[in-house]
């Protein structure tokens, strides 16, 4: 503890104690247990209460309060706790009897200030931090404190409540793991007292037959199975499995929502990975009897599970596709094709109920819908799908939803009534139906899977949000049919498919929605960005008129659809400009008039949005060297720069410090430097030719000038960013560090004006300066200027101040400690640190 702090603590805890009980922060109050915890840990020894002992008097003295401040008393619990972690300090604090005082029975349990539910989290968390030995555990349990925690278990709030669970777990842990001297039974004195105590109260609130009380008990062994990997764990699992087995069954007690997330624990923990052991029955009675609702979170959690036996493996499989199979057996003509099972696990007649009712169908297929696409995004599961038959499963629920398939059965005219126009089943649909283009098998249904596709697409009942994950799900299938393409009738089919959604694109961006028309442009950046190579798909876009219609939407009213506009013209330039056999498109297509739109709207643009895409767009162009001769990207990048140095967005700002490091990166390889230049005898020129040419290019396009300025931004991220290019373009030119005679090179009065420049950026006052003074004669478009400027200001410190966290110094303790103080009202207006 510091000098300042050991000061400044004794006026806090008087503050703190005061019988007015100010309305302090609790966000300090959190503060300050956080340093102390942290304090703690490093200091074990008794000393931290000795050398402050003004810590036992603020307890003592909330102790004397007869109506002390609820905030103030939970405050107060939560330090004894952190306090008495240590042993020494636990028999400090008992010898002046403040921890029976402050957690037995007859302390703030028994008072008026139990109702409030800061002060019973505050005992329970107290509790919580000091059981770490036996002497903590020996004190809760003689002072009736075991009790209080049983009853805390069902507190109205669900952080004390779920506190008092873990809490239990911790204790009986601690009692087992210590006392525990003789080979594990089952009999009650095998056990010791803590412990079975604990366990008598699980065993009888699971026979009480009180929902709440088997609950509370269930959570607890979750909780124990899920941390405690000891071998005890199991003798008290043999103890109430057979108990905890019968809520399977019993239709009595309503416990079977609680028995997914045991078994799960169960699952995961070593002491029952015995594919032989008793408990894997108990799964596969738990997958059977369990509701299609209740199995299925159970089913996909134990696929995860590499160590899961087979059998159960498939038997989890089978439940979680039965309702995918139900569907597809309801809608197919007899024998027309196989389902996605051979058999079920439960009786289906159950999952065909669900399907039957309105109320319970959609949700039944939602769940299973994203457990499903759960697993296909997630490659190392490993699961054996049947990606044909569930694919097929898919087009039919789509169907279904939009009304286009005629049912084959009674059970299938229900399914059909109630997913008509269910814009959450269609969703969920469609988000798997994206992820198996990733699957294999599936070419056979092409046709009719692009069907259902175009039908969405074109429908006008379609929402802007199926709307939007229809594209998407469009997009990624034509991308894998281009991929599998081989035969000439597979490619024409393709083609054929890329026109009717040209077709329907000319619509959507013509649409009074503005969500219908920004998804439409994403699509069709997606479309660009993955068929821009294809001659007929180039032609096929560039002789509709979906370029017309995308620059259009540059000025439209919604800046989402403008941003969205800017990305899909950027990367429709790639086939109308810098395409090495661009068509002739007419002059509004030419290089210089999108160039021209583009910066406009950089410039004048209102809102964020679409001015960052513009300077992403131009990002992406220099990256792929689009935008001509090396000289004619100096001046684009110079122009460019200089508009976004003054824009208002960050992000945009942002965006023109990547934009000079790709130009940088770009001419550097063009001009032919080095990668690793030869060591210069002096701070002079770099020696070769290219380097030099380098240096006068980045002077001449004014990106030093952007760059210094960036440093002293108002946004710590764009600081940082120019930083870091600095240091980049540094390396290049003193690969092996500033020589020592670098000053000597230069007039001194420039050697000045770099040494107010390092000044005035440790300040961070660069930006506030005025321009027209030329950085207070740092001109950086002299090329020996800038390498005395590289060579000599310290950028590792600035990239060191940028790393430290803006709030460093207000949380440092005593700057908290003040804060409370001021918090208090005890010190004066200017005495306080107030951030």
């Amino acid at each position: 503890m510091t000098h300042e702090c050991s000061l400044l603590l004794p006026r806090v805890c008087a503050a703190l104690a005061h019988p007015r009980q100010p309305n302090t922060d609790d966000t300090c109050l959190e503060k300050l247990l956080d340093w102390f915890e942290l304090l703690t840990k490093c200091d074990n020894s008794v000393e931290l209460l000795e050398d402050n002992p003004c810590l036992t008097e603020f307890i003592n003295s909330m102790l004397a309060l007869p109506q002390p401040s609820p905030s103030i008393l939970s405050f107060t619990l939560r330090l004894a706790g952190i306090l008495a972690v240590s042993k020494s300090r636990f028999k400090r604090l008992q010898q002046e009897q403040l921890l029976a005082r402050l957690f037995g029975r007859d302390g703030p349990p028994s008072s008026e200030l139990w109702r409030y539910a800061s002060v019973r989290s505050g005992w329970v968390n107290g509790v919580c931090n000091m059981m770490c030995h036996q002497d903590a555990l020996h004190l809760i349990c003689s002072t009736g404190g075991i009790d209080v925690i049983f009853t805390l278990q069902g507190d109205p709030s669900l952080f004390v409540a779920s506190a008092a669970s873990q809490l239990l777990v911790d204790m009986l842990t601690l009692s087992v793991g210590n006392e525990m001297t003789q080979p594990l039974g089952t009999k009650d004195w095998e056990w010791p007292a803590c412990a079975q105590v604990i366990i008598k109260h699980v065993e009888d609130s699971l026979r009480s037959g009180s929902a709440s009380r088997i609950e509370h008990s269930l959570k607890l062994l979750t909780n124990l199975f899920g941390c405690c990997y000891d071998a005890w764990t199991e003798v008290i699992w043999l103890d109430v499995a057979e108990q905890v087995e019968s809520f399977l069954t019993e239709e009595t007690v309503q416990a079977q929502h609680m028995l997914v997330n045991l078994l799960v624990k169960m699952a995961w923990s070593p002491v029952f990975s015995d594919t032989k052991s008793h408990f894997w029955t108990l799964v596969t009675s738990a997958l059977k009897h369990l509701t299609p609702v209740q199995a299925g979170p159970l089913a996909v959690r134990l696929l995860k599970f590499f160590k899961c036996p087979e059998d159960v493996r498939i038997q989890a499989l089978t439940v979680l596709l039965q309702p995918m199979d139900c569907v597809l057996r309801a809608a197919s003509q007899p024998m027309e094709y196989a389902g996605l099972l051979d058999k079920s696990v439960s009786d289906p007649i159950t999952v065909e109920g669900l399907l039957a009712s309105k109320s319970s169908c959609a949700n039944l297929l939602c769940q299973t819908l994203a457990h499903l696409d759960e697993l296909l995004c997630r490659s190392s599961f490993q699961v054996d799908l049947p990606h044909t038959a569930l694919l097929r499963s898919l087009i039919t629920i789509l169907q279904f939803c939009n009304g286009i398939l005629s049912p084959a059965s009674p059970l299938g005219s229900m399914i059909s009534q109630n997913l008509i126009n269910c814009f959450r089943v269609q969703k969920s649909a469609l988000d798997v139906l994206a992820v198996l283009s990733d699957g294999t098998g599936c070419d056979t249904l092409r046709e009719s899977l692009f069907d259902v596709l175009l039908a969405y697409l074109e429908s006008p009942n379609t929402s802007p949000t199926v709307l939007k994950k229809t594209f998407q799900a469009t997009s990624r299938w034509l991308v894998h049919v281009q991929k599998l393409s081989c035969s000439d009738s597979e490619s024409q089919q393709t083609q054929k498919v890329l026109k009717d959604v040209l077709l329907v694109l000319q619509k959507r961006l013509c649409n009074p929605y503005w969500e219908v028309r920004d998804s439409s442009l994403e699509f069709l950046t997606d479309l660009i960005k993955s068929f821009r190579d294809q001659d007929e798909f180039r032609q096929s876009l560039l002789s509709s008129e979906v370029p017309r219609l995308t620059e259009n939407l540059l000025q439209d009213s919604e800046s989402y659809v403008r941003a969205s506009a800017v990305t899909a013209l950027g990367h429709l330039a790639f086939i109308t400009c810098f395409a090495q056999e661009s068509p002739v498109m007419g002059n509004q297509y030419n290089k210089e008039s999108i160039i021209a739109k583009l910066q406009e709207i950089l410039s004048r643009d209102p809102e964020d949005f679409p001015r960052r895409a513009v300077i992403n767009i131009f990002t992406e162009w220099v990256r792929h060297g689009c935008t001509g001769q090396l000289e004619d990207t100096e001046q684009f990048v110079s122009g460019v720069i200089q508009i976004a140095e003054c824009d208002s967005d960050w992000e945009v700002r942002l965006g023109g410090l990547q934009l000079v490091q790709d130009f940088c990166k770009q001419a550097h390889q063009q001009l032919g430097c080095p990668e690793c230049p030869v060591e210069p005898d002096s701070g002079a020129l770099p020696r070769s030719i290219s380097e030099h040419e380098f240096l006068q290019l980045l002077c001449r396009a004014k990106l030093f000038s952007f760059l210094f300025r960036s440093l002293c931004d108002c946004d710590k991220t764009v600081g940082q960013g120019a930083c870091r290019t600095l240091k980049n373009l540094s390396t290049k030119f003193y690969p092996y560090g500033t020589p020592v005679c670098l000053f000597e090179t230069v007039d001194l009065p420039a050697g000045q004006s770099i040494g107010h420049l390092q000044r005035m950026l440790g300040q961070g006052s660069l930006a506030q300066d005025s321009p027209s003074d030329g950085f207070n004669g740092v001109d950086f478009e002299d090329p020996e200027t800038v390498l005395l400027a590289l060579g000599n200001i310290d950028l590792l410190e600035l990239r060191y101040e940028f790393s430290e966290s803006s709030d460093q110094v207000e949380k440092r303790p005593e700057s908290l400690l003040q804060d409370i103080l001021a918090t208090a009202g005890t010190v004066t207006q200017n005495e306080a640190d107030c951030y």
